[in-house]
């Protein structure tokens, strides 16, 4: 033990011991902060052996009760419908409700074949996924640390892992040369460029000559892009973080799967799973870890509901791995938030085991893709080669367009105070359009005045 670690909480150090034992290479891949976490031997595990063997008062957790209820006032349960007071107004369990956990797993290896006879840990919900992501960089980032992810990227990584912190984020091509930057997408669509593994592979060879730990974070399908990787890309990704593994740097990859399950397939086939199951058992020095939840999966954003999932690379040593590091994320989780609302946490058990489900996500989804569908073929119009070109994209809420001639944020305020509309300015090239919140009719006349809002700033020479 180094003399930093001499200084921890007594369990917080059992934890770390026991992780050197079964898996070294992902204790060297905890920050400080992730060393020093654990789950205390306090009021909530007190409170849990009351709750099996206090048969005659239980006077242990910080709630009101009557007549071994939880206290409600009529102005809340009134408008509950039939969840029952207790499963919306009591404290659920930090790491979340055990039965939404499990429910959550099955949906995993589910809709994850890779996932298959491959040992990973129990979901542990979260307040979202943005409080996933942040979870994720208490246990694993220090300042200085390196995060690679594409160019194109979410603005709120750069606050979560630089501001929050301290890391820097390095970032390598998005698309390979080709994809949107000159020309519009044809019919071939996403084959015509797509996502730059090469530019991914060296980039991570470069960043490992100066960093024995390097953490990655992809994001699919993509915001701002809405792409999704094809079969292909997915394997050369992994093969590629496998390759800088056996190299022996230690890698930890944050899956940002937030648009988990659109995929609509514009222009071709693209992957219908996370890589989080292409990463899990693949090699000792690689550890996934899966971000994902109801907000858009089940579209219930604002009941800010996600999970954090382990996925450690040595098959032997997996189920070790993951109780540890549940433990250290109840402690982060309970020394931040507590827990997540017990009204979500229900609300999105209920719908996993509603059998209606499934076609109620399929039609929803349809929905999305008729929209996509429409913009994929209005933004590749010809007639609008001139005002920008198309990024690829597949999959999620989002597309992209490269304006030519113009500025990005100057043509985003020319369109909202000019012409009504609001999009989003990604860089002084692109442009994001949100084709989730847009209805099917509303995609030619939006795109037509884009394209005659360029017109307007574009000098008359250009």
């Amino acid at each position: 033990m180094s003399r930093s670690e001499e200084r921890l909480n007594p369990i917080a150090q059992a934890l770390c011991e026991k992780l050197e034992e079964a898996a070294p290479e992902v204790l060297a891949m905890l920050s400080a902060y992730g060393r020093r976490l654990y789950f205390p031997k306090g009021i909530i595990s007190q409170t849990a052996e009351a709750r099996q063997k206090a048969d005659r008062f239980n006077a242990t957790i910080g709630i009101a009760t009557e007549k071994g209820r939880p206290m409600a006032l009529p102005s809340i349960a009134a408008h509950l419908g039939d969840v029952p007071v207790a499963d919306a107004v009591n404290y659920a369990p930090p790491a979340g409700r055990p039965d939404l956990r499990a429910r959550w797993r099955e949906k995993l290896q589910a809709e994850n074949p890779s996932l298959t006879g491959k040992s990973f840990g129990q979901p542990i919900v979260t307040a979202a996924i943005t409080h996933g992501l942040n979870l994720a960089g208490e246990l694993f980032v220090d300042p200085g640390d390196v995060i690679l992810m594409p160019d194109k990227l979410w603005g709120n990584y750069r606050l979560t892992y630089e501001v929050h912190h301290g890391a820097k984020i390095e970032t390598f091509p998005f698309y390979a040369s080709g994809s949107g930057g000159s020309t519009a997408v044809d019919a071939s669509g996403p084959e015509s460029g797509g996502l730059d593994t090469a530019s991914f592979a060296e980039r991570l060879g470069e960043l490992a000559r100066d960093h024995a730990k390097i953490i990655v974070l992809l994001n699919f399908p993509n915001n701002p892009t809405g792409y999704m990787p094809t079969p292909a890309e997915g394997d050369a990704l992994a093969s590629a973080l496998e390759r800088q593994a056996e190299r022996g740097t230690r890698i930890v990859v944050f899956c940002d799967d937030a648009y988990f399950g659109l995929f609509y397939h514009l222009g071709g086939p693209s992957m219908t799973e996370s890589l989080f199951g292409k990463l899990t058992g693949r090699h000792p020095n690689l550890l996934a870890v899966k971000l994902d939840g109801a907000t858009k999966e089940l579209f219930v954003w604002g009941l800010r509901c996600g999970f954090i999932t382990f996925g450690p690379g040595r098959p032997e040593s997996a189920e070790v791995v993951c109780e540890v590091l549940d433990a250290k994320v109840r402690g982060a989780i309970r020394g931040g938030v507590s827990n997540v609302p017990q009204l979500s946490q229900s609300l999105v058990q209920r719908a996993l085991e509603s059998p209606s489900l499934a076609d109620e996500r399929k039609e929803k989804c349809e929905t999305l893709r008729a929209r996509a569908q429409r913009v994929f073929e209005v933004a590749n119009d010809p007639r609008y080669a001139e005002s920008w070109s198309v990024y690829p994209f597949n999959s999620g809420y989002f597309m992209l367009v490269k304006v030519k001639g113009v500025d990005a944020e100057k043509l985003r305020v020319h369109l909202l105070e000019e012409h009504g509309v609001g999009l989003i300015a990604t860089s002084s090239t692109d442009i994001r359009v949100a084709f989730s919140c847009l209805e099917v009719e509303e995609v030619d006349p939006l795109f037509e005045a884009l394209h005659r809002a360029i017109g307007e700033l574009r000098p008359s020479d250009a």
